[in-house]
């Protein structure tokens, strides 16, 4: 029974629209005016909202079985992806384009096939929770997922929402499997739905943050300044991250909003063009603090500051480093969700 456009719709969870084309069907984290305003910010950006960052299918399910076919294409400057297929919380295998035991430590630059996958998945007898997470780095189009004939599909939303945004680590750079970001750990404890909309690369962009999403989420997450400590000017952070939480609380006065400061980079020394990493750290509590429904979550310790948990040796997390981040900014967050 292969599920229908509708039944995708039903049971998808962090895409704000899905379409139906010929080669497949296409999940979209951008709303239309958000693509439009990176169309025109940055080619590189534009290509990166296309990516699955966030997006899953939950639904319950008494199939016994599951067939998925699809076809990825860029939404990142990394060229490997992971769908991950999840059984009642528990990771029963994976559609992907390498083997784990192959990667090496450093793997960020590893080159691996694009193109059509497919996979078939057993499910074991009974209903059961089945939650299917799309790639954080490449776009997918989805050609076949499909069950037992006749198989119930119940879906499952949480009553809560999580915006986030963010830059490559928020986008999931470099976790292997998309269900280890520290977004998707997050909004399981929160007991949302994850609406990405972190760019690789991006720094504090106050028209994203204007661009008013169609629902009111529970909660948002930010997390910017590595990108803009590293390129741009003291002056063009503060007024740039002063405007897009200004923007935030505008739009969404009601959510729970947690400004996020910057984890450890290895090469944080010497200062560069905003002054010394450290500086980022205050210069965003000082920018929220007047905010009561902006918490401010301190960042720099979030990550272990040794190579073993960045897949690049020095700034991206890999899937043990994002497990340390979930667990220590959900120390964090917990007292105030």
């Amino acid at each position: 029974m292969k599920l229908t456009i509708d039944q995708i719709r039903e049971v998808c969870q962090g895409a704000v629209r899905i379409e139906e084309k010929a080669e497949g069907i296409h999940f979209y984290r951008f709303t239309e005016e958000q693509e439009e305003l990176y169309r025109v910010r940055s080619r590189d950006f534009c290509e990166k909202t296309f990516a699955t960052a966030g997006v899953k299918l939950c639904f319950e399910t008494d199939s016994t079985s599951l067939f998925l076919k699809i076809n990825v294409t860029p939404g990142s400057s990394r060229s490997y992806f992971s769908v991950d297929v999840m059984v009642n919380g528990e990771c029963i295998g994976y559609v992907d384009n390498f083997v784990e035991e192959d990667m090496p430590a450093a793997y960020t630059t590893v080159n691996c096939p694009m193109g059509e996958f497919s996979k078939e998945f057993s499910l074991g007898q009974g209903i059961k929770k089945l939650s299917i997470h799309l790639p954080w780095s490449m776009a997918l189009e989805l050609r076949e997922c499909s069950l037992d004939d006749g198989a119930s599909v119940k879906p499952v939303r949480p009553r809560k929402k999580l915006l986030a945004f963010g830059d490559s680590i928020t986008h999931g750079y470099d976790a292997l499997r998309p269900s280890n970001r520290y977004v998707a750990k997050l909004a399981a404890k929160l007991g949302a739905e994850e609406i990405n909309k972190a760019i690789g690369g991006e720094r504090f962009f106050p028209a994203l943050a204007e661009a008013k999403e169609s629902f009111s989420p529970d909660y948002i997450t930010v997390a910017y300044g590595t990108n803009d400590w590293s390129g741009i000017e003291l002056s063009e952070f503060r007024e740039n991250c002063s405007a897009f939480y200004s923007a935030l609380v505008r739009n969404y006065p009601e959510a729970k909003i947690v400004a996020i400061a910057p984890i450890w980079r290895k090469d944080s020394t010497p200062a560069r063009r905003c002054g010394e990493f450290y500086q980022i750290a205050e210069e965003i509590r000082t920018a929220t603090k007047d905010y009561p429904n902006i918490v401010f979550a301190e960042g720099y310790d979030l990550v272990p500051h040794e190579e073993n948990y960045f897949a690049d040796l020095r700034l991206h997390p890999n899937d043990a480093g994002f497990e340390c981040y979930a667990q220590n900014l959900w120390e964090q967050v917990k007292k105030h969700s």
